[in-house]
């Protein structure tokens, strides 16, 4: 194992850059393959977009991502690997939709048969689903029509085919729910690669057995700090990596205390934080173009915490979707399993979180208590806890969850730049996984493929 000299510097044969799933995915593979290798983190945690917190005692709540679907294999696995277990979502009961001109429909099941919008919208993401049926996930553009779409917003494709303003606002939500987005934002091509990498438009947006399905009783960084703990002192937290420079043989990884030297590094940030490293020589056309075209998605997620879940008292699931003007767009029961206490979340995106964040902490917090008012009673404006993450803030991520692809990225840049090593540097992060791309699924998996590339390197199959 390395061991850090007086003069500040680490020789090791591979650096794994942030302690994210990606990041610590690919140092687990890397240590099960007996390989040395160090992973510098610039926070002071691990776990990246996932990060969990005990409050009250004892209530877990996830600020980050936190579900598990049954086809998320590599996130099944590693939970199976470290004894982690899982509970249902809950979403028993009536859930509701809240509509621009205060309309409140109930409706039960997965998903409405009736309602406002809903035949445009049924219609619309029925032909989404078989145009995302011919993506190439793994080579994406070798997709038939893959200019023509990379060309084009999602909006201006949903508008082509509705103009029914209630399913425009289905839509909307829709991707505003899935990308943190908002739909003109978005390269329709990068939004029907996102559907082909889940499986089907179903299993991105609904519960019991899809994206949704299930809770982690610890809290979904669980994994991280399971691998992070079997690793020890391989993982330093606190070292923003500042500068990353190449040369024949070699990368130095430089932290402001701490030169790393290896034969091999691996990068598994979020686009806008490989952005604020210093790479020299500089990084390529198109990997810096990419990079450039893939802004981080704007969201907050906001618990309430209740003594109890008094809402299924009266029959209410809890879940909830909004078509208003106000901040929230949906709201899930985020109740522990045994419901000790009673939690809703609310998440606000895109174009509301732009205006709700820059209100004062009581404003934000009194229009978030509003919404769930009218989800779950009066009674919902009086939480004995309150806790808010708004990730645009945040200073290691700068968004979340995820990135998405702008129009005209995946064209022009995608080949080269969307994951291809870059000499010996490797990149890995869920925006770059072919399934399950956006979630904790896919930044595991994007961190064993890198993985495998470097060792691939270090055995001699790999040319730089």
């Amino acid at each position: 194992m390395w061991e850090q000299s007086e003069h500040g510097l680490v020789e090791t044969d591979v650096v794994v850059v942030g302690a994210g799933c990606a990041g610590l995915a690919a140092a687990l593979r890397l240590h099960d393959a007996g390989e040395d290798f160090a992973v510098v983190e610039a926070a002071d945690r691990v776990g990246g977009r996932t990060l969990s917190e005990v409050r009250s005692g004892s209530l877990t709540i996830d600020h980050g991502g936190q579900w598990v679907g049954p086809t998320q294999r590599e996130l099944l696995a590693l939970a199976a690997r470290f004894d982690l277990g899982t509970f249902p979502t809950w979403e028993t009961g009536q859930h509701v939709e809240i509509w621009h001109d205060g309309r409140r429909v109930p409706y039960a099941g997965a998903a409405p048969d009736t309602g406002p919008g809903i035949a445009g919208y049924q219609r619309v993401t029925e032909l989404l689903d078989r145009l995302a049926q011919t993506v190439d996930t793994e080579s994406p553009w070798l997709t038939p029509r893959f200019a023509e779409w990379d060309a084009q917003t999602a909006h201006t494709f949903f508008a082509a085919h509705t103009d029914d303003e209630d399913a425009l606002r289905r839509l909307a939500l829709a991707v505003q729910g899935v990308l943190c987005a908002e739909p003109y934002e978005v390269s329709l091509f990068h939004l029907l690669f996102y559907v082909a990498s889940a499986g089907s438009f179903r299993e991105l947006m609904e519960t019991e057995g899809c994206a949704q399905d299930s809770r982690f009783l610890a809290g979904a960084d669980g994994p991280a700090r399971a691998i992070a703990e079997l690793l020890g002192p391989r993982v330093r937290l606190d070292a923003r990596v500042r500068a990353v420079e190449r040369s024949p043989g070699l990368v130095r990884v430089c932290t402001a205390s701490t030169t790393y030297e290896a034969r091999r590094a691996i990068v598994a940030l979020p686009p806008a934080a490989v952005r604020a490293i210093e790479f020299t020589p500089a990084l390529p056309v198109d990997r810096a173009g990419w990079l450039a075209h893939s802004p981080m998605g704007r969201v907050a997620k906001v618990h309430a915490v209740y003594d109890a879940p008094f809402w299924r008292a009266e029959g209410l699931s809890g879940i909830a979707t909004f078509y208003d003007d106000g901040p929230v767009g949906v709201v899930f029961d985020n109740s522990p399993p045994d419901a000790s206490a009673g939690v809703l979340v609310a998440f606000v995106y895109g174009d509301r979180l732009s205006d709700w964040s820059t209100r004062s902490a009581e404003q934000r917090r009194t229009t978030v208590l509003a919404a769930l008012a009218t989800v779950a009673g009066n009674s919902a404006r009086r939480p004995v806890d309150y806790a808010e993450k708004i990730w645009s803030l945040d200073g290691f991520v700068h968004g979340g969850y995820g990135a998405f692809v702008a129009p005209g990225g995946w064209l022009g840049y995608g080949r080269g730049g969307w994951r291809a090593p870059t000499g010996a540097v490797h990149w890995a992060g869920t925006e770059s996984a072919s399934v399950w791309n956006g979630y904790i699924d896919g930044a595991i998996s994007s961190g064993h493929r890198a993985a495998e590339e470097v060792l691939a390197a270090l055995a001699g199959g790999w040319s730089a």
